[in-house]
């Protein structure tokens, strides 16, 4: 994936940022971006698993850009394989900054997720 352009499919997720998500030194609270990220994933998760999921790890992740306030932030699922109970998806966050129509990469990581049943126990995941 190219760090210019967004993915060429449908975003997971898309939300504003807001001054309660700053840090001490005002830029948006990384914590909130990577629980904007772990949203969309599990989103993309549960519609590709046809049901309940929980994230079991995230590869490591580097912040490039800053998220200002009034940022519309946009992350993208993509999907790059499913196994018999789990899920990885590269999850991108990308900024637009309030007067513009470009969007500038923020972060990226690899998301995994695992299927659960009703009780909470790993499931197949129909194919």
């Amino acid at each position: 994936m190219s760090d210019d352009t967004p993915p060429a499919i449908e975003p997971a997720l898309r939300t504003v940022a807001m001054p309660a998500d700053t840090n001490p030194a005002g830029d948006i609270f990384g914590g909130w971006l990577l629980a904007q990220m772990d949203l969309a994933g599990g989103l993309a998760a549960m519609r590709e698993s046809k049901g309940r999921v929980a994230t079991v790890a995230i590869d490591a992740m580097t912040f490039k850009r800053p998220v200002k306030v009034g940022d519309e932030v946009t992350v993208w699922a993509e999907l790059l394989s499913v196994g018999t109970t789990s899920l990885r998806y590269r999850v991108s966050a990308w900024r637009r900054p309030r007067h513009s129509e470009g969007h500038i990469k923020v972060t990226e990581a690899i998301f995994t997720f695992v299927a659960l049943d009703e009780q909470g126990n790993k499931r197949a995941i129909a194919r």
